[in-house]
């Protein structure tokens, strides 16, 4: 009993990580943020991507103790998210660009560190935290480069009215050295190895929980 009781809280785990994720991918990809907030959402959402992935496969990875599974879980998060976008767009919500997986190859330095390292959890919390924090902002740019012209959307789906929080205000320029892709990556480097010690502490305590 204790044993399928283990498993079932592991699997419970991952799906609600791996919807989290999905949840934050989707609104990384809201086109009033994009139109209003391009550089803003998306340094605040490569940081939540970054940290919301490695959570996830650090948990999984240290849970079946066999590299490859950090990918395997970043795949988890593709198929949820291009399901949950497909959902969105037929209901007639404003995308105009695809979601690319970017996560997957910053999961694949996850593994490799985690496989280099003959499986060193601190090796994998330290260099697997900086390898993603640094690299995901970085593939997440291809988001963003795809994203439609924030002009033609505006009058392709016009609002008439905002609420005050969503009111667009003036871009400071030359803010954070005018580079969101640094200034996530920075942030990510380091919230990364927090993020990664809570990936594997999780999996410590779901098995206490379950003894």
């Amino acid at each position: 009993v204790m044993v399928w009781l283990r498993r079932c809280t592991h699997y419970l785990f991952i799906v609600v990580v791996a919807v989290n994720s999905t949840l934050l991918t989707i609104n990384a990809g809201d086109y009033i943020f994009y139109t209003d907030w391009a550089w803003t959402s998306y340094t605040v959402f490569s940081i939540s991507q970054t940290l919301m992935l490695i959570v996830g496969a650090c948990y999984y990875l240290t849970f079946t103790g066999v590299p490859g599974t950090a990918t395997y879980y970043a795949l988890i998060m593709t198929v949820y998210t291009w399901i949950a976008k497909a959902a969105w767009f037929s209901l007639g919500y404003p995308y105009d660009f695809i979601v690319t997986p970017v996560w997957l190859p910053s999961a694949m330095l996850l593994d490799l560190v985690y496989w280099a390292t003959k499986k060193n959890k601190h090796s994998l919390i330290l260099f697997g935290g900086v390898l993603v924090g640094m690299s995901l902002p970085l593939f997440n740019t291809v988001n963003l480069i795809t994203v439609a012209d924030p002009l033609e959307t505006a009058f392709k789906y016009p609002r008439p009215t905002l609420p005050p929080y969503m009111t667009p205000i003036e871009p400071q320029v030359g803010k954070f050295y005018n580079s969101p892709v640094a200034l996530g990556a920075g942030a990510s480097a380091v919230l990364g190895c927090t993020f990664a010690a809570l990936g594997c502490k999780l999996n410590t305590w779901t098995y206490r929980w379950m003894a």
